[in-house]
């Protein structure tokens, strides 16, 4: 199966570029590989990234006597190819696979038809509409790792999504009906219940010239979750993917349906922004104990060589920052500071789940558009145990 994907990816991959001189197609680079018929009636990306992490782990004599030794590690957090196109104006499509890890996973396999009367329907293994910076693609996160509410909500899954913009896109919404899915986006016994997940964003502000951003977003989502498994877990580490677990609710039994509800506000003024997200999730079970747990962060950066955050669109995020002077071409990159403060909180009722939060000092250097080098540290504090600190860099191209 993983065979047979790669070489999938590959052999269409070469097919497309062959194209190029045998349908008449040109070829050039925007934010990725774009090829693109005379016609106009195809429109297909090429691209892929990665990124390469090594951290190092600081614990007090608490943590170790807990937790044991945390070794100091490196992954390829991302390594991924993609293939996205438009056909004949009204399909759209993407392929996109991950190869970290040893194995291969999905990472949006979707097909879209686009500009119907009520909007746009995608269809496949894609990510939930839920929370702005889940959305953004890891090439354009402010820190190495999400904040903790991606632990509480699932990213990517299978389902069927409408969603359409008004006002000039000042106002979005997105509707869909998800199911759980493994990797490669099956769901072949049908192990959970239907999830319905809606969520609108506005843009009270928005002014975009050439020596002027200004970007406020506000957003609200809701999703109602039925397990036919009957059970539900909620775990997370700190803000380092090679860092160990810290708290966990264990798996809860007897689950009739969760509800969870999540805010997010986004504002961008030139070289500096802020950002905060707030998600609970309420857990109700057939018995006569119900749960609340809860996870939020804020977060500010400003850019030390003028840049600004880009803004591109309430199901997209932010996009890719380029530097006014790439390094190598007679300038510095871009430079970016950052600072979050994150908390998750997994106490609720009898279950001592635990309490952890996160402070974090980002450094990003754009080196291009397409590369980048980011330094984050990390104090992460176990409400009633410890302290961990954490020194991690990535490495990391897109192209």
């Amino acid at each position: 199966m993983k065979t047979s994907l790669v070489l999938s990816f590959f052999i269409l991959s070469i097919t497309w570029t062959s194209a190029q001189n045998e349908n008449n197609f040109t070829f050039k680079w925007d934010n990725g590989f774009k090829l693109t018929s005379a016609d106009q009636n195809f429109k297909l990306k090429f691209g892929g990234r990665i990124m390469w992490d090594n951290a190092f782990f600081f614990q007090d004599s608490d943590m170790e006597s807990v937790f044991g030794e945390t070794k100091n590690g490196s992954e390829f957090r991302r390594a991924r190819f993609f293939n996205s196109g438009q056909i004949y104006g009204k399909v759209k499509y993407k392929l996109q696979l991950d190869f970290a890890g040893g194995g291969v996973s999905f990472k949006d396999v979707f097909i879209e038809l686009v500009d119907l009367p009520i909007g746009h329907l995608r269809m496949g293994h894609f990510k939930e509409p839920f929370r702005l910076e889940a959305l953004t693609s890891s090439k354009y996160m402010t820190f190495m790792e999400r904040g903790f509410p991606i632990d509480i909500f699932p990213e990517r899954n299978t389902g069927i999504m409408i969603r359409n913009d008004h006002l000039d896109k000042r106002l979005s919404w997105q509707l869909g009906v998800f199911r759980r899915s493994n990797g490669a986006g099956n769901d072949v016994a049908a192990d959970d219940g239907v999830n319905l997940t809606a969520r609108v964003t506005g843009l009270p502000l928005m002014h975009d010239t050439e020596d002027k951003t200004q970007v406020l977003h506000l957003g609200a989502a809701i999703s109602f979750r039925n397990p036919e498994s009957e059970t539900y877990d909620v775990e997370s580490r700190p803000e380092s993917h090679l860092a160990p677990k810290y708290i966990a609710t264990g798996d809860i039994a007897g689950v009739e349906n969760i509800l969870v509800f999540g805010t997010e506000v986004a504002f961008v003024h030139n070289s500096f922004s802020a950002a905060g997200e707030f998600v609970q999730s309420s857990v109700n079970t057939m018995g006569s104990s119900d749960y609340n747990f809860s996870s939020f962060y804020v977060e500010i950066s400003y850019f030390l060589t003028g840049e600004s955050k880009v803004y591109k669109g309430s199901y997209s995020g932010f996009d890719r920052v380029k530097p006014a002077k790439n390094f190598g071409q007679g300038g510095a990159g871009a430079w970016e500071l950052g600072l979050r403060f994150s908390s998750s909180d997994l106490n609720s009722g009898d279950i001592n789940g635990g309490k952890l939060s996160d402070l974090t000092v980002g450094v990003n250097w754009y080196l291009n558009p397409a590369s980048r080098m980011m330094f984050n540290y990390i104090l992460a504090s176990l409400n009633d145990v410890g302290n961990t600190s954490i020194a991690q860099m990535r490495v990391q191209v897109d192209f």
